[in-house]
């Protein structure tokens, strides 16, 4: 990423940041899937190409191998001095390599640190790595791992490791909605609480829109995560705005939510938030 101007990460600290309740790691929107050939091309250009293609040898060639990598950085952050001191810094990102026709890795790592009054309030890590099969068709497979830790809930380490399916709803170039679900394996080792170590449900839906010639761009996340054979809900959703001030930069704004039922003494159960950030996003 040797491409990423400078100036992304010094003003990304300078934008404002509004706070209630306490600070959750951000699991990034994932990139959409990049619109095939055949999704993308005109009725006038599939008729000129079907007669075209009358007029050559029937043989079918090979689909051309295609490999792209796609990323999104996304940076915000605020720094107040007198009466209150507080440093908050929140790094998130999303990126897409295309293997092949049929496999493709993907990972959204977010970082949150703060300090208020010179106490550390927040040290947020979150990283996974996933594979998706067949992501091109409306039916497709995936399989992922994840590692969090967190001081905001007192986590010292979440493992969690899944498969499962994903469905395109609606897959054309102004609207993209997917919901998957997978089984989810976790182990939580908590710093007071009794380690956990369970099966859950993990359910998610995921919706892009965009609007006046990509300018404008909303995008919705939730994640709905029972366990299996015991009362253990995780859930949390995000709805951004995003308004692109460049062809590779853009202005974002999210509101999320994030709820666990179990937590330890002294932590709530549910942390809302509200974010403004700069966005640099190559596809």
């Amino acid at each position: 990423m040797k491409n990423i101007p400078l100036f992304l990460l010094l003003f990304g600290f300078l934008f404002i940041r509004y706070h209630a309740c306490a600070q959750i790691v951000e699991q990034s929107d994932p990139l959409r899937p990049s619109l095939s050939d055949s999704t993308i091309i005109s009725k006038k250009d599939s008729a000129r190409i079907t007669s075209g293609q009358q007029k050559v040898d029937s043989v079918k060639l090979p689909k051309p191998v295609t490999r792209i990598f796609r990323y999104r950085f996304t940076a915000d952050g605020t720094v107040t001095s007198g009466n209150v001191n507080r440093t908050l810094i929140q790094l998130t990102s999303a990126v897409d390599y295309q293997l092949s026709n049929y496999f493709k890795l993907s990972s959204t790592p977010s970082f949150v640190y703060g300090r208020q009054s010179g106490v550390l309030a927040e040290r947020e890590w979150f990283g996974d790595l996933r594979t998706t099969y067949r992501y091109e068709k409306r039916l497709y497979y995936l399989a992922f791992g994840s590692y969090e830790r967190s001081n905001l809930r007192q986590i010292t380490h979440r493992w969690t490791a899944a498969a499962g399916a994903g469905y395109k709803l609606v897959n054309r170039k102004r609207v993209y909605i997917s919901i998957t679900d997978v089984l989810m394996q976790e182990y939580t080792d908590f710093v007071e609480l009794d380690d956990i170590n369970i099966f859950r449900n993990s359910a998610r839906l995921y919706g892009e829109y965009t609007f006046d010639k990509d300018r404008f761009t909303i995008t919705h996340t939730a994640f709905y995560q029972p366990a299996l054979g015991k009362y253990n809900v995780r859930w949390n959703a995000s709805v951004s705005v995003q308004i692109k001030l460049t062809q590779v930069v853009s202005l974002r704004s999210t509101i999320a939510n994030a709820y666990e039922s179990l937590v330890v003494p002294g932590r709530q159960n549910n942390d809302l938030r509200f974010t403004v950030g700069l966005v640099y996003e190559k596809k």
